[in-house]
């Protein structure tokens, strides 16, 4: 790829763009192309010109996110100011994909509406969308009324949740459409309460977890649950640090890479990891695992791109 062959932009287009310093791990090789959106219209334009052999990659702030060391092989969209209001209207709260959830908490608890589960969710809404991020029994499917996405021919669509098809820590879009914006149903609260319920929050999760290391958040979603008749169900009281902890993976290391001590489903990053040592980390975790409980572990994390040659 190279200009003449990409549309023209009004926003940001950035060849070979290295990515390890677009994620929160701080590892991953360089993206062909990396474009920064102006607005909603030139996101439109770029796709629906594109030519559409070429994949495209949306990519939030990088919190749940290992970019292998070879890179991605695409044009890696990356949504930036354009895309992070908050506007509160009664008891709806939109938001673009580039807004952090931290904020978006904040600022609709100032208008008394209870958003606090996002507070300490890392990264940003379009991550939350597309993840079902969810924290003290909240999910983000249960305050969702509509998102708008650009198509991969760059039409502008408004998606309700049956679209989205969400389930545990997932939620289904077809292959190169990107999200652009959300619309949530908040309840309402007093906003002293409610600050005073996200520095609690905020507390519990700096006691429990590695808020201060090179994580990418949870690595692994917590187990089904099992019914009374063997088969597997959406129960999720079993945690995925629990069965780590059993198969003797806490603190386990793989070059640079460590399962954190202080949170064993925190895949960390100890300054010197590459991408392969982290998948390699995780995949024997997986391994263990089910060598231990016979219960295979699903990635939270996602992971892309390629292994360097």
């Amino acid at each position: 790829m190279d200009q003449h062959t990409l549309p023209d932009v009004r926003g940001t287009l950035t060849f070979d763009k290295p990515l390890d310093g677009l994620t929160w791990m701080r590892v991953g090789g360089p993206a062909d192309v990396l474009f920064q959106p102006a607005d909603i219209a030139d996101l439109q334009d770029f796709l629906g010109n594109l030519d559409p052999n070429i994949p495209v990659f949306p990519m939030g702030v990088g919190s749940n996110l290992i970019v292998r060391d070879g890179g991605i092989r695409a044009v890696v969209i990356r949504m930036g100011r354009g895309f992070n209001q908050i506007e509160i209207d009664g008891t709806r709260v939109t938001a673009g994909v580039a807004a952090l959830d931290a904020h978006v908490a904040r600022k609709a608890a100032q208008a008394g509406l209870d958003l606090t589960f996002l507070r300490t969710i890392p990264g940003a809404i379009g991550g939350a969308l597309r993840m079902n991020a969810g924290c003290y029994g909240t999910y983000t499917a249960e305050v969702f009324v509509s998102a708008r996405a650009v198509t991969r021919t760059g039409e502008l669509v408004t998606l309700t949740a049956e679209d989205m098809k969400f389930a545990y820590r997932q939620s289904a879009l077809p292959e190169g459409w990107v999200l652009v914006d959300a619309v949530f149903e908040a309840p309402k609260g007093d906003p002293d309460a409610l600050d005073e319920k996200m520095a609690d929050q905020l507390a519990k999760r700096d006691e429990t977890q590695p808020t201060k290391d090179r994580t990418a958040g949870s690595t692994f979603r917590n187990p089904a649950g099992f019914s009374s008749t063997g088969q597997a169900d959406d129960v999720h009281d079993l945690k995925a640090w629990k069965v780590i902890d059993n198969a003797g993976m806490r603190g386990a290391t793989v070059g640079g890479a460590q399962m954190n001590p202080k949170h064993s489903n925190f895949l960390t990053n100890t300054g010197d990891a590459t991408a392969a040592d982290l998948e390699e980390l995780g995949e024997l975790v997986r391994k263990k695992v089910y060598d231990s409980s016979g219960l295979t572990l699903e990635w939270e994390i996602i992971r892309v791109g390629e292994p360097k040659q």
